[in-house]
């Protein structure tokens, strides 16, 4: 259950009722909007109280969300969440773009890619230390030090940057090496253990979809991350597994009007990780931007044929840069633009 209150209730108002509610056994969550107080409640409130809510004269509205939604819930915020990255916002007027390797392949070649990136208009830089790979021979990415690599390249050619998180464990490393965005990829979105470990860091979070997840199972495990402390989530869609085997994925845009509706968290879109050939990447994030997407994320690399990882899906410099001017063109069609 959600409480919206009127405009005119004062905050000592507000209060009391709060009061009243955690007495009555209901744990409660205020929403950090400041033009009206809107509380969520956790537990159920007992029939009598739920029912004197409903006629309360400070409430303007009671919503029941459907199952147990709440801090991601639409109507818990008046306005939709802008998420801050390292001085980057994520879900605000402008359209971001995230862009660097799948894997983190040396201190040199992260340099070289970050400064195309950067040219090339991106606003933060991605690549992944700890990789997750279906195969135990694989490379598996350089670890602690990948994430000393990453944050260097980043920071000379002022990027913030974002990368992949398997286990809390791990975590002490993003945070000394100052991680501005953790990322949970598809294969562990709901691995529970890893979201409240990760949502107690204070630090910002990229939830990709899972391989098979629902739209509410994403949205449950962004509750996850909400309830236990980390109210700056963004949702990323990369593609779900489908019967189609034409293309490594299927990229479900038909999520992006929807979750306008469900929830006030910024949304963005992998093309990458959904079509797995670099050539389809750019129409499918164009149609991403044009359908109400808050940025994309893609992968890049100047030599694809010698990629230790994804190789046949990272666009070329060039072609990152012709991207980022197209999406430039259609923001500004649907009246955003892209982020300073």
């Amino acid at each position: 259950m959600i409480l919206r209150f009127r405009l005119d209730a004062t905050e000592e108002q507000v209060e009391e009722l709060v009061q009243r509610l955690e007495g009555a056994g209901c744990r409660t969550r205020r929403s950090p909007e400041p033009g009206r107080a809107i509380v969520a409640l956790l537990d159920r409130p007992p029939a009598a109280l739920a029912a004197e809510l409903a006629r309360h004269p400070l409430v303007e509205e009671v919503v029941a969300p459907k199952g147990d939604l709440r801090l991601v819930h639409r109507s818990f915020h008046e306005q939709p969440t802008v998420v801050r990255a390292g001085g980057l916002e994520i879900g605000g007027p402008g359209v971001v773009v995230i862009a660097g390797p799948c894997s983190v392949e040396g201190r040199d070649f992260m340099d070289e890619v970050a400064g195309h990136c950067a040219r090339a208009g991106a606003h933060m830089l991605r690549g992944g230390a700890y990789k997750p790979r279906t195969s135990p021979y694989s490379f598996q990415g350089f670890g602690v030090e990948g994430l000393a690599q990453l944050k260097d390249a980043g920071e000379r050619h002022g990027l913030p940057v974002v990368s992949e998180i398997m286990d809390g464990a791990h975590l002490p490393a993003f945070l000394d090496h100052d991680v501005d965005c953790l990322q949970i990829g598809a294969r562990n979105m709901q691995n529970f253990t890893l979201l409240k470990a990760v949502a107690a860091a204070g630090r910002p979070v990229l939830l990709k979809r899972g391989l098979a997840g629902t739209v509410e199972e994403w949205l449950y495990s962004a509750e996850y991350l909400c309830a236990f402390g980390c109210p700056q989530v963004i949702l990323c869609e990369r593609g779900i597994r489908t019967y189609e085997p034409a293309t490594r994925n299927t990229l479900d845009l038909t999520i992006l009007p929807l979750l306008r509706e469900l929830t006030h968290l910024p949304v963005i879109v992998d093309p990458a990780h959904a079509v797995g050939v670099a050539r389809f990447i750019p129409p499918l994030a164009r149609a991403a931007v044009a359908a109400g997407a808050d940025g994309i994320t893609v992968e890049v690399h100047p030599r694809p044929e010698e990629a230790r990882s994804d190789g046949p899906q990272a666009l070329l410099p060039g072609e990152l840069a012709g991207l980022v001017a197209d999406l430039r063109v259609l923001a500004a069609v649907g009246g955003r633009g892209l982020a300073d």
